[in-house]
């Protein structure tokens, strides 16, 4: 399975450190590329922020089980609000119900404003297609 087919990709992101932080994400592929919406004030964009490396893999929902190879890769905060957009639409249309939800709990925390969308992009392995 690729990252690009996969329901959950399980997203590594690196302290300044050097430590690993693994987290089960929903993400979508769009022109060789994968999106991931979350808060702007969470672990994974603050670690992106000061970094901007990354590995991904196919995994399941609690991210526990991986299952496919792992891709490294760098990652990105999507300033173009068009791409951005995109990148919404298309996760909305994959994870459906599911998103709307998410975007509900977003707006009830008043965190909607505050989301972001990375993108991550894969400097090894197979392309992520779609």
């Amino acid at each position: 399975m690729t990252p690009a087919e996969a329901r959950y990709l399980a997203l590594t992101t690196y302290r300044r450190d050097g430590r690993p932080v693994t987290t089960p994400v929903w993400a979508v592929a769009l022109r060789g590329r994968l999106y991931v919406v979350t808060a702007s004030d969470t672990g994974k964009a603050r670690r992106i922020r000061a970094t901007g490396r990354v590995r991904f893999a196919p995994c399941n929902m609690s991210g526990r089980r991986i299952l496919g190879p792992w891709q490294e890769g760098t990652a990105r905060i999507v300033e173009d609000a068009a791409r951005r957009e995109e990148a919404l639409t298309a996760l909305q249309r994959k994870y459906g119900w599911q998103m709307s939800l998410a975007m509900f709990v977003y707006r009830r925390r008043g965190q909607y404003a505050d989301r972001i969308v990375l993108e991550l992009a894969s400097t090894s392995g197979p392309e992520t297609s779609h």
